[in-house]
């Protein structure tokens, strides 16, 4: 492993010693670009699936805050963990496989505004998206530069699911989170960063691959730095904010888990709920099955699409992203494809690891002119948009 890999700051970072109030707005100014090409990809989403549902005759507000997940988010926000639904085969869904922190978000807003539960979920998830567009910016900037970082949140605007990030659902609230802890860890804020994945943690299972990312690259350096000097007192000395900001990362998971488990009356209770659901971890047997079942063609379809995002992990770490990034987004893609659930979920529950977006980032820059660039990007949104609008006024997600 590279010394590249394992830094958590470069030389050319800059170290200014201004005001709180200045850096942020120097911040804001220099990612400023990617939010106005984030909100405009993510606008014409929503305004080519208006038009949709309204030619369809369809409340457009329906299938973004008022179907599938949203209202289990919801129900929680109004009355608190206490909701099963009983399936046909007899399996039980608790609502308990839902993470507190968005409904928590939606509750207050609520209270304070005039938003309905469903408008508060939509706030979240609008405000959630535009943080984390910042977000990917910045890890993208501090990596291969500025018009990098521009364009790897353009193309995580127009991601495949990106309609997602228009939905009462927490795929925006955690990138969001995801990316600013992972901006934290690159600029040895690991105190910040442990702060960042608690709440990861209170949103999505799926904090596990931040809590890794962390604690993997802490290990390393520890390691690096134990075998370079053979003493394990400054070495531990030296790295104890990042030993507590590692510490304190998996915090959030760990209570909500301690939660279910008090409230059901068993240790495991947390991953019996999630088994209910069929989030369970199988190593991948469910996938397997479900491309054995599939037509020949489809099933080439998808070996394809699969054999694309073994690629673009290859062209990550061909790349040499740093250490926490490429353990993220690796953490991410296998966690969704080794578990039992839904097959259609899986796409958008990849959909946080947008470090996989940067090889082509740094290909569409290559492209020379902006307007080419930009040419793909458009083209990559009005896709975006129709497959959206289509999905969301079909079968939509689960």
């Amino acid at each position: 492993m590279s010394d590249h890999q394992l830094r958590t700051r470069t030389p050319a970072d800059p170290a200014p010693r201004t005001p709180g109030g200045s850096r942020v707005a120097a911040a804001f100014r220099a990612a400023a670009p990617a939010l106005a090409v984030y909100a405009a990809v993510r606008a014409l989403g929503l305004l080519v699936f208006w038009a949709a549902a309204s030619a369809a005759g369809k409340d457009p507000l329906g299938p973004l805050s008022g179907r599938w997940d949203s209202v289990w988010y919801q129900r929680i926000a109004e009355h608190g963990y206490r909701y099963t639904v009983t399936l046909p085969d007899g399996s039980v869904h608790s609502d308990l496989a839902f993470f507190p922190l968005l409904p928590a978000l939606e509750r207050a807003l609520s209270a304070v505004t005039p938003l309905t539960l469903g408008g508060a979920g939509l706030l979240v998830a609008w405000t959630a998206g535009l943080l984390a567009a910042w977000g990917i910016f910045a890890v993208g900037a501090h990596l291969r530069g500025r018009r990098t970082g521009v364009v790897l949140a353009a193309l995580w605007g127009v991601h495949p699911t990106a309609f997602v990030q228009s939905m009462a659902y927490t795929e925006t609230l955690f990138t969001a989170l995801a990316a600013w802890a992972l901006y934290a860890v690159l600029k040895g804020r690991w105190i910040v960063a442990g702060a960042l994945c608690v709440l990861a943690g209170l949103t999505r299972p799926s904090a596990a691959a931040l809590i890794a990312a962390l604690a993997i690259t802490a290990a390393v350096t520890l390691v690096r730095e134990y075998r370079e000097e053979r003493r394990a007192g400054p070495v531990l000395r030296r790295n104890a904010r990042m030993i507590g900001g590692v510490a304190l990362a998996p915090l959030g998971w760990l209570a909500y888990v301690v939660f279910v488990a008090v409230r059901e009356g068993s240790p495991v209770a947390y991953f019996d709920v999630q088994a209910q659901w069929g989030n369970n971890i199988d190593g991948g047997r469910a996938l397997a099955a479900f491309i054995a079942g599939l037509p020949w063609p489809a099933a080439l379809g998808l070996c394809a699409a699969l054999g694309l995002l073994g690629w673009l992990v290859v062209l990550c770490v061909r790349q040499r992203q740093p250490l926490p990034v490429l353990v993220y987004a690796i953490t991410i893609v296998v966690i969704s494809l080794i578990g039992a659930g839904y097959f259609g979920s899986r796409p958008r529950l990849m959909m946080p690891a947008f470090p996989l977006l940067l090889p082509p980032a740094v290909a569409l820059l290559r492209l020379r002119t902006t307007g080419r660039t930009g040419a793909v990007l458009a083209a990559l949104a009005c896709a975006s948009a129709a497959y959206g609008a289509w999905t969301l006024l079909g079968a939509g997600p689960p």
